[in-house]
This record gives C-alpha cells, structure tokens and sequence, in this order.
C-alpha cells in the first residue's frame, strides 16, 4: 500500500523560517516594456488574534541586484502589533542598504518601523525609482490620504521585475483564520504607460518546505483577490485568476 502523506493543517509550519507562505505572482501583458513603479491596495479584512507573527507584502526584484519587499505586519514588537517592513536581499545573500526611515522603530530595526495600520483599512503599498541606484518604499493610507515614505532602499538596477504579493504567516496552521484582500495591481513603465496583471499566478509553499495545507486565495465580487488562512483550499497549486479588467 503506498505511503499517504497527511496535509498539514495543525501546529507551526516546520518550513526554515518558521513561516507558511502563499504567494499571487503578476502575469503582466506582453511587451509591457521596463518597469520603474509597482504599487497594490492591501485591506486586512480578519486581523489575527494571536502573538505570532504576519507580514503582508508586494514583492518586486531588481534584476540582476537582488529583490525587496514592502508589506504591513502584525507584529508583537511594534505598539499595538503595527508595522511596515520595506527591505531586502542583493543578489548575493546579503541585506540591501537603505537611507534611515524617518519612521521610529521600538526594537531599532532598521527595516521594519513602527506603523499604526488598521484591520478593514485601505492601505496602497508601493515601490518606485528615485534615482537610477534607489528605490522608495512608501505606504499610503488611503482612507486618510496620508503617504509615508519608509525610506530609499540602494539596488543598482534600472528597471523593477517580477512583481507579486504574499502573505507570510509564522502562526500555527489552526489558528484563527486571517484574510486579506488585494486589488488596485499596477505598474508603471518609463516611457509613463500603466498596466494592470491581467491574472494571478497561485503558489503555496509546498508540503516539503513546511507549508500549511488550509491556506487558499479566491477571487472576491469586487474586483479584488482574498488570500485565508486556515480555511478550505478551494484554488489549486498554479492555478492563474483572472482579474476584472
């Protein structure tokens, strides 16, 4: 009789970070030229409830430079769990360097700030050149109209690749279901043209690497993409959703 392997739904993902992560990667139009800004609106529609740590963020890499994400946290370290992240990793392994966020950061992380987000908000992430070796984080409450910059991280690359958005969940596979939702995906080339994904690749981290087995991202009536936990998967691994034009 052939080995069956039990999905894992219970207990801490035994993944090397700690975390299960589930990812939604931009299928952009062909020829949609070089890319100089990526932005997203996040909403966390059923904030978690326990200590452990989430990050939400939209991901862009900086070919041939490395790669960085911008995202909110629910992080026990920061006052009231709020905190916005906007950091990465060169091509080589190590931490990009960045300018000094005017943001104040309780544990002086330099990459993670403290952020007073709130669950039901709308809240646009986005990621743009500043000069042809800098790259802005910045995160606007949307709701208020408020733009934070985070800072400028250093990447010498011309151009941005590669976006997608992830939720990163260092909970235990049965805790509380979360669910955020994205919509609003855009970038910016350099000749000024805005391109919307026409679709959603799905991926999840995998058995192996220690994902949860109950995370799932659906579609939503309004045009926007849901990414739960602890819930029913409902997409299947590599499954693309078509967004609303």
């Amino acid at each position: 009789m052939p080995f069956l392997r039990r999905a894992r739904t219970r207990g801490f993902p035994p993944s090397g970070n700690g975390a299960s992560s589930f990812h939604l990667g931009w299928r952009l139009p062909a020829g949609a030229g070089h890319l100089v800004s990526a932005s997203v609106t996040l909403e966390v529609l059923t904030p978690p409830v326990v200590d452990h740590l989430y990050f939400w963020a939209l991901q862009v890499a900086f070919p041939g430079a490395g790669a960085a994400h911008l995202g909110l946290q629910w992080n026990h370290r920061h006052p009231g769990f709020g905190a916005v992240n906007w950091g990465g990793y060169a091509a080589d392994g190590s931490l990009l360097a960045g300018t000094e966020s005017p943001l104040p950061s309780t544990p002086a992380d330099p990459n993670t700030r403290d952020y007073p987000w709130q669950p039901g908000r709308p809240y646009k992430l986005g990621v743009h050149r500043t000069d042809e070796a800098a790259w802005r984080g910045e995160v606007t409450d949307l709701a208020a109209g408020d733009a934070t910059a985070v800072r400028d991280i250093g990447a010498a690359a011309p151009y941005l690749g590669d976006p997608m958005v992830w939720s990163e969940v260092f909970a235990r596979c049965d805790d509380p279901p979360v669910t955020v939702r994205w919509s609003e995906f855009e970038v910016v080339t350099d000749g000024g043209d805005r391109f919307a994904p026409a679709a959603l690749v799905v991926n999840y981290q995998s058995h192996v690497e220690g994902g949860c087995a109950n995370t799932t991202s659906v579609l939503d009536d309004r045009g926007g993409v849901l990414q739960i936990t602890s819930t029913e998967r409902t997409t299947p691994q590599g499954a693309a959703l078509r967004l609303t034009p």
